[in-house]
């Protein structure tokens, strides 16, 4: 990986995503494999007067807690971080795992109880994303690891994954301005309209957008991004879907993954692969069975599955739904401590409906068309 392909993805993110300025506490989350990456970004937002602080885990840390810590170990949360999510400007996660599947053996009880202690963050996080107070990015360092998840040498991978963030692009934070422009004419049809329906080979869904929002997704909380998404009204989903693409939490991997909803809620669940562990999840509590959003992926730069949820919810000609928690600033009310996207395909013989007009088939938007 060139310097300065590393040089130019942290200047997006300081720039375009976290938008830092002089006093700004920026929170650096990551592993000690993503140090190149996390080494720019503390120079760059030195640069711009803020003040970058680092929160760094070895490759072994989340096991060695999942596998030897006692409940109340499992409970806890460090009060550093809840500070910082609470308090500070800004936060910068780049995930950067050297073993994706290094929890695979870990009781599902246990990934579960985790998560409910880290809900406390995601509240926060989402709180004050939506207040405008707190300017969170995630991001993704290219590993050996995800390279073999994806089917690619890491050179490849590394590739992959600057190409779909348009590292090199003369001028890369243009692009994420023009993709704003398109999207929003998107969103500007879309507003004030109410009753949507998914229809084709893996889904038949029907659910409601009145009086929601929809997030113009241009690189402001994901890097790489492409994505326009709501919260659908909690109580209006009704129908079936199947996941195309594995389902993947906590790197436990749910191959397809089959929900049938009434009155939104998942009323019946099943998966080809680890099906306890989904149905394990839907109990989390009592938001879990609940949408939380619903959107559509338009980045066409990401044209495979590579077992990354931020690359594989923005593929180009697919939509996408989290179970769990929503984004207050869509208007959603849907409160979880989980928030688990699961994608499907559109390419190819499927149509979405918006109040009886066709707004998108076979993978494109056609409202203006």
């Amino acid at each position: 990986m060139a310097d300065l392909r590393i040089q130019r993805m942290a200047k997006i993110l300081v720039e375009h995503s976290a938008r830092v300025k002089p006093g700004d506490r920026i929170l650096l989350e990551g592993t000690t494999a993503a140090i190149p990456l996390i080494r720019e970004l503390y120079q760059q937002i030195l640069e711009k007067g803020g003040h970058p602080l680092v929160d760094l885990s070895f490759p072994e840390q989340d096991y060695l807690l999942h596998r030897y810590g006692k409940d109340e170990q499992l409970d806890f949360v460090s009060p550093f971080r809840i500070l910082a999510y609470d308090q500070f400007e800004g936060r910068i996660r780049i995930h950067s795992s050297t073993n994706t599947r290094a929890l695979n053996g870990i009781p599902t009880e246990r990934l579960q109880r985790r998560q409910k202690a880290m809900g406390t963050i995601t509240e926060i996080q989402m709180r004050r994303g939506a207040e405008g107070t707190f300017k969170w990015v995630t991001t993704l360092f290219p590993t050996e690891a995800y390279a073999q998840d994806a089917g690619m040498s890491l050179s490849e991978y590394a590739d992959f994954v600057f190409r779909a963030c348009h590292v090199e692009d003369e001028d890369p934070i243009a692009y994420w301005r023009n993709l704003q422009a398109r999207q929003q004419k998107a969103i500007d049809w879309l507003m004030g309209k109410s009753q949507v329906i998914l229809r084709g080979p893996n889904v038949d869904l029907t659910l409601s957008i009145r009086g929601r929002r929809f997030v113009n997704s241009v690189g402001v909380y994901n890097m790489p991004d492409g994505e326009i998404y709501t919260g659908p009204v909690e109580d209006s989903v009704n129908g079936w879907v199947r996941f195309t693409y594995p389902a993947i939490y906590n790197n436990v991997v749910v191959e397809g993954a089959e929900l049938v909803f009434s009155n939104g809620r998942v009323t019946q669940a099943r998966a080809e692969k680890n099906q306890d562990f989904l149905l394990r999840m839907l109990e989390v509590d009592s938001g879990a069975r609940y949408l939380g959003e619903f959107a559509i992926g338009t980045n066409f730069e990401i044209n495979r599955f590579t077992g990354q949820i931020l690359f594989d919810e923005k593929i180009g000609g697919s939509f996408h739904m989290a179970l769990g928690a929503g984004y207050p600033e869509t208007g959603s009310r849907n409160k979880s401590a989980i928030h688990w996207d699961m994608i499907c395909d559109m390419r190819t013989d499927s149509e979405i409906l918006v109040d009886g007009e066709l707004f998108y088939k076979n993978g494109e938007f056609v409202f203006d068309k």
